[in-house]
């Protein structure tokens, strides 16, 4: 039975995302549960600036070197092959292996002797007892972009052979080997069981991979030839996107710099805040951009502009029906949201209301942030890579400057920061400076959604931006109604119940979301939405019940 599990073949295209959907929901639910466990187990402290600060350059390594090779490389240039010859394909693959590995162990060895200086210059405001536990969990953590650039590299590939099963159950093992980590190793060896339960983790989600790739008759060749053709080929398509990565790991590092310097826990504030945002996207608009990347490219290459113009406007609207009152729903409940996640152990008041009021302003931008991935595929799409990596480059440049004011307007009593605490509703806290971080974030990534809209326009001339607005206000206003309704439901039912328990918090917060969300649909309704049918018909199909058996 585990055999078969291992090498099940998923044809139907509808089988296969709902085999993600469900396993991506299930890999979420289990990241929040490590948070929420590093939370009760460390609160919102040094301990955990030291474990997000050591998980920084590691991440960068995988995300710049492995991610965007995958994404945009390995796939189209693993299948050209395989429709040519499978011996070809291996070829190729076996090289790429053998190559990547050795950049990854030579570029992993490098940072491992320079670390206390790499340290140092993203954790400057860190004690030198802190830099030293963070240079020790670093050097622990490097074993994981090699294991993972493997382990993505494999997933990839198995994808080609349509075993969507197998690499989607990879993740879930990954985050459950931190778990364990949290659980068993962190009793035994301290904060080091953390940086050991990411290896363990990566380990895991190589390992259940293996067994099903070999059965796609793939066998290691002894080659290493840089001037392979395909191989230059990747790293060619690779540049691109490993600069928007880079782009955006920068500025996750630079935040890192500035919230060393701030009391002890504000790193570890922003991380669970971002953490707690991160699945609204990934639910959201990285599946629809994902989906219609495939048909935009197809109607480029067709010379259809129409098509792609429809296509693009139709899940431009689709993602923004859904994700306006999604943060709008975890702005008025990001309090509630925030104790059901990390609300237990040691993680206390001042913790949530600084963390609650961090993922407030992320709910600001969230919209920006998640039309991102779909504005850049059209670029992509289009064959303009450069773009979207300049726009990114400008984002860094910015950041800092940004994030260096507010945190410093945050700091004393001013106009600026009497609005900040207002708009959020916080008080009497002593951290204020660290909301400084999201903001500048949220600011940031609003820009780079405009200047990406201005030179969408300039590349797509027949493009026009206000059918989209328009649908942006009525969205904005039907939000701003369920916002109303949930805030009143909440209140009540706070006033009636109370929320000191758990099951109560939790019924308080599903049944105030769940009627906003209603009252939005009917807005919806009522101003005759067609999205609404759109969702009708998207939930009936990841459930199973809708074209299984056409497609």
């Amino acid at each position: 039975m585990f055999n078969k599990i291992l090498n099940l073949k998923t044809e139907k295209v509808s089988i296969a995302a709902l085999i993600i959907s469900v396993a991506s929901f299930f890999s979420f639910l289990l990241g929040l549960l490590r948070d929420r466990l590093l939370a009760s187990t460390f609160n919102a402290g040094s301990e955990l600036d030291v474990y997000f600060t050591a998980f920084r350059i590691p991440d960068f390594v995988a995300m710049v070197l492995m991610m965007g090779a995958i994404s945009v490389a390995v796939i189209p240039i693993f299948t050209d092959n395989l429709n040519k010859n499978r011996e070809s394909a291996f070829k190729y693959l076996s090289n790429l292996f053998n190559l990547c590995l050795i950049i990854l162990v030579a570029v992993c060895s490098i940072l491992f002797i320079f670390t206390p200086q790499l340290i140092s210059l993203i954790a400057p405001g860190f004690s030198e007892d802190k830099k030293l536990i963070t240079v020790e969990l670093t050097r622990i953590m490097f074993l994981s972009p090699i294991l993972m650039g493997l382990s993505n590299m494999i997933s990839a590939v198995l994808m080609v052979f349509k075993r969507f099963l197998i690499t989607s159950i990879s993740p879930i093992l990954y985050n459950l080997g931190s778990i364990i980590g949290i659980l068993f190793f962190v009793p035994v060896m301290g904060i080091k069981g953390l940086a050991w339960g990411i290896i363990l983790g990566a380990i895991m989600h190589l390992a259940i991979q293996i067994p099903s790739f070999l059965k796609t008759g793939f066998k290691f060749a002894n080659s290493f030839n840089f001037f392979d053709k395909d191989f230059l080929l990747t790293i060619k398509l690779t540049i691109p996107r490993a600069i928007g990565l880079t782009a955006s790991q920068i500025n996750l590092i630079i935040i890192t710099v500035i919230g060393s310097t701030l009391v002890a826990g504000s790193v570890s504030v922003f991380s669970l805040a971002n953490d707690l945002a991160m699945p609204i996207i990934g639910l959201i608009a990285i599946p629809f951009a994902t989906a219609v990347f495939p048909a935009l490219s197809l109607a480029v290459s067709r010379n259809d502009k129409q098509d792609f113009l429809d296509k693009f406007y139709s899940v431009f609207r689709q993602i923004l029906f859904l994700i306006v009152p999604a943060s709008g729903l975890c702005y008025i409940l990001r309090a509630h949201l925030v104790r059901l996640v990390f609300g237990a152990g040691r993680f206390d008041w001042t913790s949530t209301k600084l963390t609650a009021a961090c993922f407030g302003i992320f709910m600001i931008s969230l919209f920006a942030q998640g039309l991102i991935f779909l504005v850049s595929r059209a670029f992509y799409a289009n064959k303009s890579t450069a773009i979207p990596a300049l726009v990114s480059i400008f984002s860094v440049l910015i950041l800092a400057p940004l994030a260096y004011l507010f945190v410093w307007l945050l700091k004393f009593p001013n106009a600026f920061s009497y609005f900040v605490q207002y708009l959020i509703r916080i008080d009497n806290v002593q951290n204020l400076a660290v909301i400084g971080l999201p903001l500048a974030i949220s600011i940031d990534v609003i820009l780079q959604f405009i200047l990406l809209l201005i030179f969408l326009k300039f590349k797509i001339k027949e493009i026009r931006y206000k059918n989209l607005f328009t649908f942006f206000i009525k969205t904005l206003f039907a939000t701003i109604l369920a916002m109303v309704v949930a805030y009143i439901v909440r209140q009540i039912f706070g006033g009636f119940f109370g929320s000191s328990r758990f099951i109560i918090l939790f019924m308080q917060t599903a049944i105030a979301g769940g009627l906003g969300f209603l009252s939005y649909m009917a807005v919806g309704h009522f101003m005759k939405f067609p999205e609404i049918e759109s969702f009708r018909n998207f939930v009936l199909s990841q459930t199973g019940f809708l074209n299984l058996k056409k497609k």
